[in-house]
């Protein structure tokens, strides 16, 4: 339809700017379909950011969390439901009344301190390595600050005569007392028999002192290798933070001077059936950033014989009306097998967490791997 010249006059009189040479075309279907897309997935995104949990959202600090390990009283009635619930619920705790002189621990102290001040070739000589024993002085420069660490035989520090260690020996034994005395009490009241129970010709159990040096810094790492352990314990001579890594992850704690630090290791982890928590290695001694502060860390391990094995041990399964039911049999290394069940198992029964597996195996794969972010004993979970 053509329009003279005075209607095309008239209608620019009227609608300048609709028809206005330098004024933008209307939106078109298109754009304005991507307008609305984009407006929408916004909305989406943040309704989406609203909607997730606490747990998603970025840490507000690096530093482990500190908590306070419960005192607990080693008494002769072993106070078992106190050990058992910091056990359970935090595979940690500190022991008062444990008989250990404070002497007795600074001069293991000094002896241990004169060991790390011994040459190179000295301590290659008194102390060769032969897995897990001897020093290692962490070859891998991986910026960490792992320091040095040493691994002696609590009954057997050193055959050398030139060298006097009885402090330490002393200190190791009776620490090796206490741990065994613990592990006693967490079987009981776990409701499971205590394996390391002498009752044989050989010893069921292997003692290890781990001495290792302090890390400064307030960065929580391993400090060096670190060995599987039934319970591990640490004398507090003086008041110092310690980081160790929990089931729950980092955390920091501050046991009371002359305290014996705790700590659920990962074998009684499985022979509980995954009822106790536990630390990975042990706990390392913080420093903070005074780099001129010179510290050591002495544990003392009750672990395992390198040719046993390790398996949850389960109670007999009760049935419902309360009655034993003597349809477990033990296996090989102590493991509970549960005859019959299936979909139809009976309320009582306890089926194993854990696959049974060998201690040499897992104990030279948690030494010489170094699992920061994944459980090892996720290999052997059922």
């Amino acid at each position: 339809m053509a329009f003279s010249t005075q209607e095309l006059h008239h209608l620019h009189r009227n609608h300048p700017a609709s028809y206005s040479a330098t004024t933008a075309p209307p939106p078109t279907p298109s754009t304005q379909s991507n307008c609305l897309s984009i407006s929408t997935a916004a909305d989406d995104l943040s309704r989406l950011l609203h909607r997730l949990p606490p747990t998603l959202s970025l840490p507000r600090r690096l530093s482990p969390r500190t908590i306070s390990p419960p005192l607990i009283s080693l008494s002769p009635q072993n106070n078992s439901n106190n050990i058992l619930s910091s056990s359970s619920q935090l595979g940690f705790f500190q022991l008062s009344n444990h008989l250990i002189p404070s002497q007795l621990a600074l001069s293991a102290e000094l002896e241990s301190l004169s060991l790390f001040d011994l040459p190179t070739d000295k301590k290659q000589h008194f102390f060769p390595k032969n897995w897990p024993l001897g020093f290692d002085e962490d070859d891998e420069d991986d910026g960490d600050g792992n320091g040095m660490s040493l691994c002696l035989s609590a009954h057997c520090p050193s055959e050398s005569t030139e060298l006097n260690l009885s402090s330490l020996t002393q200190f190791a034994r009776a620490l090796e007392k206490v741990g065994l005395e613990i592990v006693e009490t967490i079987s009981k009241a776990g409701g499971f028999d205590n394996p390391l129970r002498f009752e044989g010709s050989s010893c069921p159990w292997s003692s290890l002192v781990w001495v290792s040096e302090g890390v400064a810094g307030n960065k929580p790492v391993f400090n060096g290798r670190f060995y599987p352990y039934v319970v591990a314990l640490q004398y507090q001579i003086r008041c110092r933070k310690y980081s160790l890594l929990s089931d729950s992850g980092w955390v920091s704690v501050s046991p009371e001077v002359d305290s014996v630090l705790v700590t659920v290791g990962d074998i009684a982890q499985v022979w509980s059936n995954g009822k106790l928590k536990k630390v990975r290695g042990t706990a390392v001694a913080s420093l903070g950033d005074d780099n001129k502060s010179r510290c050591i860390s002495i544990s003392l391990l009750v672990t395992l014989p390198l040719e046993s094995t390790i398996s949850p041990i389960l109670p007999s399964a009760v049935t419902v009306d309360g009655d034993d039911n003597d349809n477990t049999s033990a296996g090989a290394g102590g493991v509970e097998e549960v005859e019959g069940g299936g979909e139809d198992e009976k309320e009582g029964e306890k089926r194993p967490a854990f696959k049974l597996f060998s201690f040499e195996d897992y104990a030279w794969r948690v030494y010489h791997e170094r699992h920061l972010f994944k459980d090892p004993l996720d290999r052997y979970r059922v």
